[in-house]
């Protein structure tokens, strides 16, 4: 993909669904009692991969474009897969669905692709075999291929060492499976996607933030069934992302962004966009299925930079790459603290955002948890080496719309992953 600088964004976009809560309707309404109803679904290939492990799961998932429809069959209704579960590219499906198959009474084995089997899984191995599942890495290296036999589970109180909704969220879903209840208490809250629509389906499950602190605990106890549901689901703002950035970055630009996502505990962004100095406006705000929603006007600002540190991070990890192209055409210097997640994502996210706004002649210096961005200098055309990770390709996507010259964008169809038809949607701007 070739792109080069452009001048005058303008209308309005749709982005696709949210890519956390896609999952998570799937895998939830899999285990549900009943039919579960999914409106506009992801059609990214790491939640068709979920789709595909729980079809192995012996569940039946229709799917007609973005409409989806499950015939859960409850609790304890999977049955044991014939082969191997093949979740791709996604970190998401592998980490949750450890937890779902930790209460189950057959053995299963999990794999994905090269990228897949490299990140880390010591994080979800350690909690659930303090809860009494038997999980080990095939290749004894603390990642995937995993190999899950039957256990008998207990409810632990677990403190996470770095917020992290995965890790949170495989823990509950194994606490569904456990005698007793189940507690996962985090440093900051991460996103709270499960808690919320867990409740939804009819879990025990409540969460509370620490007095005094910015520690949250979630607490979930085995309930007799959960049942399905109907869910509509928002649009995922970590799309919608490239979106604001471009309104506030390209000259004379207006966009309005429809029915996004805003949950608090993902929308760190907007206050970040905000605190440099973006003209954002969240309109016709309103609430579905317990996540709030709203349509999110963008104009071009002069934008400063700022430092992005502590609780937010959790609530913006997947946005750091668009928020460092947007702190490269920032005045001042931006700095990002406590972000050492971003080594383990698709790629080295520290490495790969510094490498590719080098090539751009940005003045970058990578951390060990982060980055400093000395902004405001023009950025040039470059290749950019994606590494096949879809946020990168979309975020230096919007830096070419910048940039003097052309940009190539390697490999750009890995923005599949989360967002098939980015390079669509920029059409209904031009």
């Amino acid at each position: 993909m070739e792109l080069t600088n452009i001048t005058g964004l303008k209308g309005e976009v749709t982005v696709p669904g949210d890519k956390s809560i896609s999952h998570r309707c799937v895998m939830f309404g899999s285990i549900a009692k009943g039919i579960t109803e999914i409106q506009n679904f992801l059609e990214g290939a790491d939640c068709l991969a979920t789709i595909s492990c729980f079809r192995s799961l012996g569940i039946e998932i229709e799917k007609n474009g973005t409409s989806v429809l499950i015939r859960g069959k409850g609790l304890h209704g999977l049955t044991a897969p014939s082969n191997l579960l093949d979740v791709g590219n996604s970190g998401t499906t592998t980490r949750l669905i450890s937890g779902i198959l930790a209460g189950q009474p057959f053995d299963s084995k999990i794999s994905g692709d090269s990228s897949l089997n490299s990140r880390p899984m010591k994080r979800i191995m350690e909690p659930l075999t303090q809860m009494g599942a038997n999980i080990s890495s095939i290749l004894r290296n603390g990642c995937a291929p995993l190999y899950i036999t039957p256990g008998h589970l207990h409810g632990i109180h677990y403190h996470t060492p770095v917020a992290s909704a995965q890790v949170k969220s495989c823990i509950l879903l194994a606490g569904l499976y456990a005698d007793g209840e189940t507690s996962v208490t985090e440093a900051s809250l991460s996103r709270n996607h499960t808690e919320l629509m867990l409740q939804e389906f009819g879990a025990d499950i409540h969460s509370f933030l620490d007095a005094g602190s910015t520690k949250a605990t979630a607490v979930i106890r085995p309930c007799e069934e959960l049942y399905g549901q109907k869910i509509t689901v928002p649009g995922d703002i970590s799309s919608a992302a490239y979106f604001i950035a471009a309104g506030l970055l390209v000259p004379d630009s207006e966009i309005l962004i429809k029915e996004i996502g805003v949950n608090p505990t993902r929308a760190g962004l907007l206050e970040v966009c905000q605190d440099m100095g973006g003209d954002i406006t969240l309109l016709n705000q309103h609430t579905v299925a317990g996540e709030p929603v709203a349509d999110i006007l963008v104009r071009t600002s002069r934008l400063h930079g700022i430092t992005i540190e502590g609780k937010i991070i959790p609530a913006l990890i997947d946005e750091i790459p668009i928020i460092a192209v947007m702190a490269a055409m920032a005045d001042g210097i931006t700095i990002i603290r406590d972000a050492a997640e971003l080594k383990v994502k698709e790629s080295d996210r520290i490495e790969t955002v510094t490498d590719n706004l080098k090539s751009m002649g940005c003045n970058i210096i990578p951390t060990d948890d982060g980055m400093i961005i000395h902004g405001g200098k023009p950025l040039h055309g470059s290749t950019i080496h994606t590494l096949l990770d879809h946020r990168i390709a979309m975020a230096f996507s919007i830096a070419a719309l910048v940039a003097e010259g052309t940009t190539k964008i390697l490999d750009s169809h890995c923005v599949d992953v989360s967002f098939p038809s980015f390079y669509d949607t920029f059409e209904n701007l031009l």
